[in-house]
């Protein structure tokens, strides 16, 4: 009897062992580094985009990845985070649905020893120390460009007054609110600019759709200008309206939108949008960095901006570096 219990024993406390010797990313393959990913959803290309920029980072850097989608929802995101805490991975990572509302949670992280990323969006705190950096667009400065392109346009087409419709994301997102201050910032003094409406859409094409004939049952198309969109899916989402709309001030309305997906660039190319902002989803190679020098126990970067600009109707846009992604 004794004799069969001992190789048991054995066999019990090598499983033990193994168990502990490595975490594992979902599928079972021991990963040295496993990242905690909560995106914040799949609304738009430019989201999916990033989501495979985190996956194919995470896969060449070797690191395990445990990613959860919020499909929009906070309380989601929190309940992610949560389970990376207890799950003990090395680094979360998370993309803010919107600014405020984590601070409870990321202290918890604080207090486990996870440092955490934030990703395209910011969160509103006192307390800087619950995340190690932030890597992402500069939103204010994407919202300067499409107003110093609305200025130029002006400009070029001598215009004394322009009524602009600002289709926004998210409310409360930290893209939402830059990209409408740094616009802002640039038009707001200028007498030949008048905002006449601004609306949520959600970051969605349907919605886009949505607020566009809202929009034009409100102000008639000949009330409407120009149109200042906070995404490309949003922005999609109102050509479709606009061009099924039999008006002929829909033709001449100034089209500006942020993103840069192929869609978008496509769309300029064809003269149905006069002017795509940039801001790349490809974010997940410089994430990984930042994962890699934390684990080796360097102080990263707190802000990492990515280097972007614009495409408008006033480039050559047969050059074939005017591509979307």
């Amino acid at each position: 009897m004794r004799k069969r219990f001992v190789p048991v024993l054995m066999l019990l406390v090598l499983l033990l062992l193994t168990g502990c010797s490595g975490k594992q990313e979902p599928g079972g393959e021991t990963a040295s580094v496993v990242v905690g990913f909560s995106q914040l959803g799949a609304e738009s290309s430019w989201r999916i985009a990033n989501t495979v920029s985190m996956e194919q980072a995470a896969k060449e850097a070797g690191y395990g990845l445990m990613m959860e989608n919020a499909n929009q929802k906070q309380e989601k995101q929190i309940d992610a985070i949560r389970s990376f805490i207890a799950y003990r991975v090395d680094v979360i990572v998370f993309s803010p649905i919107v600014e405020t509302g984590w601070d409870n949670v990321l202290s918890e992280a604080k207090q486990a020893g996870i440092p955490v990323i934030l990703m395209d969006r910011m969160i509103e705190t006192q307390d800087d120390s619950l995340y190690k950096a932030y890597v992402g667009a500069d939103f204010y400065a994407e919202g300067v460009r499409a107003g110093e392109y609305l200025v130029r346009k002006a400009d070029a087409l001598g215009a004394e007054h322009l009524r602009i419709a600002e289709i926004c994301g998210t409310t409360d997102s930290t893209p939402m609110r830059d990209r409408h201050r740094g616009f802002m910032d640039v038009i707001g003094k200028d007498a030949r600019f008048t905002v006449i409406d601004s609306v949520d859409g959600d970051f969605l094409q349907s919605k886009g759709e949505e607020c566009m004939r809202e929009l034009l049952e409100k102000y008639g198309a000949d009330g409407i200008d120009v149109v200042y969109s906070h995404n490309d899916a949003m922005t999609l989402g109102a050509l479709n309206v606009l061009e099924k709309t039999d008006a002929a001030a829909t033709k001449n309305m100034i089209i500006i939108t942020v993103d840069g997906e192929k869609d978008a660039v496509d769309a300029l190319k064809a003269g149905r949008i006069n002017c795509v902002v940039q801001c790349t989803p490809h974010l997940g190679p410089s994430v990984m960095k930042l994962v890699r020098e934390m684990t080796a126990g360097k102080e990263p970067p707190k802000v990492y901006h990515p280097e972007e600009g614009a495409f408008s109707d006033f480039d050559d846009l047969t050059d074939p570096a005017v591509e979307g992604f």
